[in-house]
């Protein structure tokens, strides 16, 4: 699932007429170098939400075989957006990802599923060394112990991108809600787990983040 409804005001003027997801980056939609990623990791199920100016992005996501979450009526956050597409998606562990970063490395898709343990994990998270994290200010997220499970810390911010049991979401009865709220509780029953990321990441939720992904892009392999 790619989360694709928020309202991209980080962006200021740029979200006057489209939305976040179809700001240029590139030569191409930000969305697309999402999408480039799910459809090379051989993805089969797409789906994304809606929420902001959403008829270019609807016209553009199913041109490109995914399906729609409607979010028009009221943005659900993470969580409750994840709850509400439950019906469009598999009844087992998937990806989620925002749309609204660029990397540069080994695909991260094939990073998450190298590491997934399914016996172990409710959820893992593809997480950025700080060093390694371009177009932001964070100092981290997260910190990961020697068995690989995550506590809040500095030091690895979260990179968007996770594979999470869908069901996770299930016992929280709000229709709005952060996924904030359910690692938290799959970090108190020792099923919230971590890997780092081996390449680079960049942030594009505001618009100087949009020329710092562009050099990203255009640089070296990493």
């Amino acid at each position: 699932m790619i989360f694709a409804a928020g309202f991209g005001t980080r962006m200021k003027e740029l979200t006057q007429d489209r939305p976040k997801p179809l700001i240029p980056v590139a030569g191409k939609p930000l969305i697309d170098h999402a999408l480039d990623l799910v459809e090379a990791a051989a993805i089969p199920v797409r789906v994304a939400n809606v929420h902001y100016k959403p008829a270019p992005l609807i016209r553009h996501l199913t041109a490109r075989d995914v399906v729609i979450s409607d979010e028009t009526q009221a943005i659900l956050e993470t969580g409750g957006g994840l709850k509400k597409a439950r019906p469009l998606l598999p009844d087992a562990p998937i990806f989620t990802m925002n749309s609204d970063a660029v990397f540069r490395g080994p695909n991260p898709f094939e990073a998450l599923r190298a590491a997934w343990s399914p016996d172990q994990m409710s959820a893992l998270l593809l997480l950025i060394p700080v060093e390694q994290a371009r177009g932001t200010q964070s100092d981290g997220d997260f910190q990961i112990d020697a068995d690989g499970k995550l506590y809040r810390g500095l030091g690895l911010i979260y990179s968007g991108i996770q594979i999470i049991d869908p069901r996770a979401v299930d016992p929280v009865e709000d229709d709005v809600f952060s996924l904030n709220v359910v690692w938290n509780r799959l970090a108190s029953e020792d099923r919230l787990f971590g890997v780092a990321y081996e390449g680079h990441w960049c942030d594009v939720g505001h618009p100087a983040g949009i020329a710092i992904a562009e050099d990203l892009l255009a640089g070296p392999d990493v």
